[in-house]
């Protein structure tokens, strides 16, 4: 799954600079990054923090979102958006809680990389996946505006797309509590766009399947980190890049 990440500023720009957009580059730097929970050098999405997102509804101006879906029809936030923060990819056609988004509201959340834990024997030893290129990853998203019944506020929130997971990530990711290993949906460079086309008819829908596939292992890197549960947890500061060897663990690939 994906339920950690690595987000800077300067990777969630990469839409903006790309464009030339210096209206878009100033708006993020100077209004949008005050709103949201950056620098992430590690948060979880049950911290539900704020990101930066680009939508489908007009992908070349960035939106301030949440971590974790709540959909239109939800009375409480609280009841669903821990459930809602990975959607997998199989399913987002067909699940009540993904399938309007995934017809009419897609997204791209630009992240550094991301951690998977894996299963050592009794121990839980963490990993930061990154592209070997160091450039930015762009995973494929869904997003919803929910109002809150109760106060009226408008909430935009998200839920990142996952897959099966590539050769690489099945060795990291074998929790044995699972189906199988998972990966965030990565867009190849020039795919992105494809991800945000408007959908009509079934044959859209099938063309958007093809993107939700497994990112090839050669393309990226991993190596162990520190502790990112518990008290030993190194928290939201730069360390938690920081390779960290274990006993009997392979520690890079």
């Amino acid at each position: 799954m994906c339920y950690d990440v690595n987000a800077q500023l300067e990777t969630q720009l990469k839409r903006a600079m790309r464009d030339a957009d210096e209206h878009a580059i100033r708006e993020i730097r100077e209004k949008m990054a005050r709103e949201t929970d950056l620098p992430l050098f590690h948060v979880t999405g049950f911290q539900h923090p704020k990101m930066i997102i680009y939508t489908n509804g007009n992908p070349n101006a960035p939106v301030v979102s949440q971590w974790g879906l709540v959909p239109f029809w939800a009375k409480d936030k609280k009841d669903i958006w821990n459930k809602t923060l990975n959607a997998r990819g199989e399913a987002i056609f067909e699940k009540n809680s993904f399938k309007t988004s995934a017809k009419n509201k897609r997204c791209l959340i630009y992240i550094d990389g991301f951690y998977e834990h894996h299963h050592h024997g009794k121990e839980t030893v963490p990993y930061y996946i990154s592209r070997k290129d160091l450039q930015p990853i762009a995973l494929a998203g869904l997003w919803n505006e929910w109002t809150d019944p109760e106060t009226g506020e408008i909430r935009n929130t998200f839920s990142i797309v996952t897959t099966e997971g590539n050769p690489m990530m099945a060795e990291i990711h074998n929790n044995p509590k699972m189906a199988g290993p998972r990966m965030p949906v990565i867009l190849p460079d020039g795919l992105e766009d494809e991800w945000l086309k408007p959908y009509r008819d079934e044959l859209d829908q099938k063309q958007l399947e093809e993107l939700l596939r497994p990112y090839p292992e050669s393309e990226l890197a991993a190596h162990t980190v520190g502790k990112l549960r518990g008290k030993d947890a190194v928290g939201n500061v730069p360390e938690a890049m920081v390779p960290v060897v274990y006993d009997d663990v392979k520690t890079t690939y």
